[in-house]
């Protein structure tokens, strides 16, 4: 048979690259589609294999389920910034507590260490302890539970304890940390926190 004509060459090439078959049109037919308007871009439903429904559930599925993450996640911030208010501008602290507890992120390194500092405020040092051990636990560099607890300690009459914890902020935050300076303040009684 011969060689076949260029421009036959370059539009068998692109059918057999795209899948599918286009008339030839000249030059620019070589361009691809998107160059030349004469050439029809391939339908979705032809150019990719049709989702099975399981597929189009489990993305219908994850959309939803993505949308009531953003949705708990506002919710909980919104009611963490309640018990911030009510922590520390009202120091309603029994209210900040039961606030806090609502939240239902008991392991969330924050709520466990404003529920700590709280229980601290109202003297129950038993429970300040368990909640700023459990701080530490989700968050092991959490700087505000540290200083937190290092005045935890410093109430107790535990300073060599106190400028450990300080020592720790220090290494998670440097000295110029509001976590260093107070701490540093309470240990040196500059500061009652």
């Amino acid at each position: 048979m011969g060689r076949l004509h260029p421009r036959l060459t370059d539009a068998l090439i692109i059918v057999a690259a795209t899948g599918f078959a286009i008339g030839i049109v000249g030059p620019a037919s070589a361009m691809g589609p998107e160059t030349n308007p004469t050439l029809s871009q391939p339908s979705n439903a032809s150019s990719q294999p049709a989702q099975s429904d399981t597929a189009k559930k489990k993305k219908t599925k994850s959309s939803k389920a993505n949308k009531k993450d953003q949705r708990s996640e506002q919710r909980f911030l919104q009611g963490f910034g309640v018990a911030y208010d009510l922590i520390y501008k009202d120091h309603d602290y029994a209210a900040g507590i039961a606030q806090l507890r609502t939240l239902h992120r008991d392991d969330d390194a924050d709520v466990a260490n404003l529920i700590g500092y709280s229980s601290r405020k109202l003297g129950r040092y038993a429970d300040s302890k368990f909640w700023y051990d459990k701080a530490l636990a989700s968050d092991p560099n959490h700087a505000r539970t540290w200083s937190y607890y290092g005045m935890w300690q410093a109430e107790q009459g535990n300073m060599l304890k106190a400028q450990d914890y300080l020592e720790k902020v220090r290494s998670i935050c440097g000295t110029g940390c509001r976590e260093y300076t107070e701490l540093k303040g309470v240990i040196e009684g500059t500061l009652a926190y």
